[in-house]
């Protein structure tokens, strides 16, 4: 079963410095029906007009993953790191026992977009811990790409729960499959471009939750991108 997210339909905010849109519930939005699916818990696709940001603030027992396709963001945070994230990177933060940071567009001259995804971690309290990485030349063979798993494999980074992240982004007209442990579920985030996914259209921003299926096929238009899950 395939479950259309569109993107008209999530809640949204301009606060002037930022435009935010939320597929599940969040902050000041609410909406019973999209709490979350699986352990996967926000999913927010903010812009962040120049010199804007999100002042220093917390968080605790939560796997955040920020990844950004426009511009840049400058991430600062009490475990000491600093660093600029750019289109073709994973930052992602185990909030754990506690971790303040803050976020800021770093360019001076283009609105950066970027999905702030949180996950629900199998353990609570463990130690914070923060780290990026770039894909961006894995990103160029029109390829599934691995950012984010439980173990670590293909070169992925280590996440608090078993999830398993992957993005596609393709330059030409592509079609490829996807195969699901039974038992396990799926969510799509359209990225840019038109996707079909077993018949169904999704365009930019649409979002799709898969459940009771084993494979499923898409159909990507030129410069197409997408984020895939693959939960428990």
């Amino acid at each position: 079963m395939i479950k259309i997210r569109r993107a008209s339909d999530r809640g949204s905010a301009d606060y002037g410095w930022l435009q935010t849109s939320h597929t599940f519930s969040f902050a000041d939005y609410y909406d019973p029906n999209y709490m979350g699916f699986r352990s996967l818990r926000v999913i927010n696709e903010d812009y962040i007009a120049v010199g804007g940001g999100f002042p220093t603030h917390g968080h605790r027992d939560m796997e955040i993953i920020t990844y950004v396709t426009q511009g840049a963001l400058e991430h600062r945070d009490t475990l000491g790191n600093r660093a600029q994230i750019k289109p073709g990177m994973i930052q992602k933060m185990s909030a754990g026992s506690g971790i303040r940071h803050s976020e800021f567009n770093a360019s001076s001259n283009q609105t950066t977009r970027l999905f702030q995804i949180w996950i629900e971690p199998n353990q609570r309290s463990i130690t914070p811990s923060y780290g990026e990485k770039s894909f961006a030349e894995e990103i160029k063979s029109d390829n599934l790409v691995l950012l984010a798993s439980p173990n670590g494999r293909l070169g992925s980074m280590v996440m608090q729960q078993d999830v398993q992240l992957w993005v596609c982004k393709s330059k030409e007209p592509k079609e490829l499959s996807y195969q699901i442990d039974s038992g396990r579920y799926a969510w799509i985030q359209i990225v840019e471009g038109s996707i079909t996914i077993n018949g169904e259209q999704l365009l930019k921003s649409d979002g799709a939750a898969i459940s009771g299926e084993t494979k499923f096929d898409l159909k990507l238009t030129a410069d197409s991108e997408f984020l895939l899950f693959d939960l428990a």
